[in-house]
């Protein structure tokens, strides 16, 4: 039994090593033909996804390879020193691996998954493997805290349940942005900031300053013309960003270009992406109102990085780098922030559409919950820190402690561990009534919904 156990693990993990720019589009297409969709059809959806996925992770890679050396020298300068040290989400999702309970969370949240789909308390089917690591971060985070096995696996559980249920409510919002049907974010870093960003959106909105600003793209382009250009604005930004980070004249002409060039290619390639999803997601929404009458309706999760591209979110993050730098001077604070620092698109990604793209209000959200994640991650980075140890994770020199903004600040990763002080039963009380809650709201609202009409044409 152990033998075929680990014999489809290696198979997964195998599987897993093709990367998401590879294995992603294998799925899709694997889908697509079970769906009955054509196969020339289903064949060219699926490579275009592929290199569109292969453009998105480029354009990332190259942002933050030419954001991160203005961030540290930002941070150098601000002569800040701190007992804890942000190591970033790569080593965070190391971390999420390096442990018993954390590598079981794959085919966990894969059966979970699974079941909630065929009890219809969800519509999201979440194929982006490679981000599962969250729920393996908060399990470990856990099982390490509480030496109790359950108790992890547990925590990871109720994140997956309440991220389907998240990425649902949020799905039309993202077709809406991204200009195609049937697709959802149940992304551990990027959802929760949605759901904390509603009840800001209610409260700017009877802030009667706030209220009458508008600041989105569109009427910032309207208003001041070629300077509101999104190549312009990403120009601008890199300049003010890397002259005050005191950087030489070629860092600052490469930053200037740069953060115009990410700001004109990552749109256009999350739209080729969306060319090869488009006709796989309305194949896969036609055949659910055939076979179900118009009363189902299924979405494909995928990684939150499809929705970086909009420029309201990489002008929000790059407005965020600086406000963000000062922030830890707040005594509340013990993280240097750093390694996270260009990932900060993640974080408001899912938040900005709920401000309608208005990027006054996602700067000032982003600046207020950040405020909040720096208190949280100072709360629980000893426990991070030794999750880290129990895996072998080597702390960087002159540092206690270790941190990341991705998830060791995010609000969910700490109410989970949180939630074990109370106790084994009590923790298990709790995470239960948040998975039941989530589960009968889920249900209740795919009762009440039908197929959702097509998508419109993308924000831009």
């Amino acid at each position: 039994m152990n033998g075929i156990i680990e014999a489809i693990y290696g198979a997964f993990q195998a599987f897993m090593g093709l990367g998401a720019s590879a294995a992603i589009p294998i799925v899709i297409f694997i889908i697509a033909i079970a769906l009955k969709v054509p196969l020339g059809k289903a064949f060219r959806s699926a490579l275009t996804i592929g290199i569109g996925f292969v453009g998105i992770f480029l354009v990332i890679g190259y942002f933050i390879n030419t954001i991160a050396p203005v961030t540290k020298a930002l941070v150098e300068i601000s002569g800040i020193k701190l007992e804890a040290v942000d190591v970033g989400w790569p080593s965070a999702a190391a971390i999420a691996f390096g442990s018993v309970v954390g590598t079981s969370m794959i085919p966990l949240v894969l059966v979970v998954n699974l079941i909630l789909l065929t009890l219809r308390v969800t519509r999201t089917i979440d194929i982006d493997v490679w981000n599962y690591w969250h729920m393996a971060f908060v399990a470990s985070l856990v099982y390490i805290y509480t030496n109790d096995y359950l108790l992890g696996a547990l925590a990871g559980i109720t994140m997956t349940v309440a991220l389907l249920v998240i990425a649902d409510e949020t799905g039309p919002m993202i077709q809406e942005m991204l200009g195609s049907p049937a697709i959802s974010l149940p992304h551990g870093f990027s959802a929760p900031y949605a759901v904390l960003a509603v009840p800001f959106a209610k409260l700017f909105d009877k802030i009667p300053l706030l209220a009458k600003v508008k600041a989105d793209p569109e009427t910032i382009r309207a208003k001041l013309g070629l300077l509101g250009e999104t190549p312009v604005l990403g120009a601008i930004l890199g300049f003010v960003l890397s002259v005050a980070a005191r950087q030489d004249y070629k860092v600052v002409a490469s930053t200037t270009i740069g953060l115009a060039a990410v700001m004109l290619l990552l749109p256009r390639m999350v739209k080729l992406l969306m060319e090869g999803l488009v006709p796989i997601a309305d194949s896969v929404r036609d055949y659910f109102v055939k076979r179900y009458a118009g009363k189902r309706e299924i979405y494909i999760g995928l990684d939150s990085a499809i929705a970086t591209g909009h420029p309201a979110v990489i002008a929000t993050a790059l407005i965020l780098i600086p406000i963000y730098i000062v922030e830890m001077l707040m005594p509340w604070n013990k993280i240097l922030l750093l390694a996270d620092l260009p990932v900060i698109v993640f974080l408001v990604c899912m938040a900005v559409p709920v401000f309608k793209y208005d990027i006054v209000k996602s700067v000032i959200f982003g600046a207020i919950i950040n405020l909040l994640g720096l208190w949280m991650g100072t709360n629980i980075m000893a426990i991070y820190t030794a999750t880290a140890k129990f895996v072998g994770f080597p702390l960087p020199a002159g540092y206690i402690y270790v941190s990341s903004i991705c998830d060791g600040m995010n609000p969910f990763t700490w109410l989970l561990v949180r939630i074990c002080d109370l106790g084994k039963i009590g923790a298990i009380i709790v995470m239960l009534v948040i998975i039941v809650v989530s589960c009968i709201y889920g249900y209740m609202r795919e009762k009440k919904r039908g197929v959702a009409a097509p998508a419109p044409t993308p924000t831009a």
